[in-house]
């Protein structure tokens, strides 16, 4: 527990700011209803035991994922554009700033190795592949969305880092200098350059790197540009927070949420497909962004399920869905712009 990877414990001024905080309860964050980690009626022996030995054979592709290779360093200034990189690692080009979101290009999203290691198909990128990056934003500090191996690369190319109040540890701990880390509570208002505004606002989940839980803020965000308004939304079960981020935020240009590694098993911390929709609806998105999927197991169900729930499920309702292929250009300003169903076909 004592190697870098495992990150840093918040202390000093750090865990006073903390403490300060209103969500913060009895030496831990704690979200803002009754989230129990595991659904009534389930126990954390069955749930193991069933991982191990009862395996769903389609959770790892047979196929390689397919993947786009596109010139990110030399994008056109003027280019408006998302570029997924599988799960929830995505880089974004908008109105003249360049910004990374939860980066993981390790191949591994557990600090133990060859665990939980990627598809095949999607490691075609590197931190090379990427141009210096204005704004890092981290939803939280799980091993899938907060890499060691890729945090320490990006570290020349990263001017600011906006992450939850003790996750910064981390950060201070691999050698940031402080003065680029901005963390932060629930509900608070960063400015970040001329009509570049981030607003933290609440998920439901949790946090942790080592066998202390909850010991770091999750958050989601919106972020608001000259032009557009981005809800990136990190991992959350389904509550009234979505309702109220879109009652006082809301239209959302494109409202990005996880729709993977979920189970009824553990339904408060992550969204079932069709609560992915109702998620977007309280937003009030114009389009919807599915992420957390297509790249590591760390549920039960098939590797492609959820991209095919959400597309079925969507039917009834039509919302925009965006499911590019990993490197395929999502123009963030064209509403029209089509996507082919690239799963179908995949063993």
């Amino acid at each position: 527990m004592k190697k870098a990877k495992f990150g840093k414990q918040p202390s000093g001024e750090r865990l006073a700011l903390m403490k300060k905080s209103p969500n913060y309860k009895d030496g831990k964050f704690v979200n803002i209803n009754h989230t129990p980690e595991l659904t009534e009626g389930y126990s954390m022996l069955g749930v193991t035991y069933e991982f191990i030995f009862k395996k769903n054979e389609r959770r790892y592709p047979v196929d390689s994922i397919p993947s786009i290779k596109t010139d990110l360093l030399n994008l056109p200034a003027e280019l408006d554009i998302l570029v997924w990189f599988g799960h929830s690692s995505y880089f974004m080009q908008i109105d003249g700033k360049r910004i990374l979101v939860d980066p993981v290009f390790s191949g591994n999203a557990s600090p133990i190795p060859q665990t939980v290691k990627s598809f095949k198909g999607t490691d075609r990128y590197t931190v090379d592949d990427l141009p210096d990056i204005d704004y890092l934003f981290i939803s939280h500090d799980h091993y899938d969305h907060v890499d060691h191996e890729t945090i320490m690369k990006l570290k020349s190319k990263t001017k600011k880092i906006i992450c939850g109040l003790g996750v910064g540890a981390h950060f201070e701990h691999w050698g940031y200098n402080i003065d680029s880390i901005i963390e932060k509570d629930w509900n608070e208002t960063i400015k970040l350059d001329s009509n570049f505004t981030a607003y933290t606002t609440t998920a439901r989940h949790f946090s942790g790197r080592g066998f202390n839980r909850c010991n770091t803020l999750w958050l989601s965000y919106v972020l608001q540009t000259p032009t557009m308004k981005i809800f990136i939304g990190g991992d959350s079960g389904y509550d009234t927070h979505f309702a109220e981020i879109g009652n006082k935020y809301g239209p959302i240009d494109l409202a990005i949420l996880e729709n993977g590694q979920y189970d009824q098993k553990w339904k408060y911390i992550h969204l079932l497909p069709d609560e992915v929709l109702k998620a977007a609806k309280d937003l009030k998105a114009k389009r919807l962004f599915p992420v957390h999927s297509s790249k590591f197991v760390l549920a039960n169900h098939a590797w492609d399920e959820p991209l095919i729930k959400i597309s079925e499920l969507n039917q009834a309702i039509k919302l925009p869905l965006v499911t590019p292929v990993i490197g395929e250009f999502v123009y963030l300003k064209n509403n029209e712009q089509q996507f082919k169903q690239w799963w179908t076909g995949v063993k």
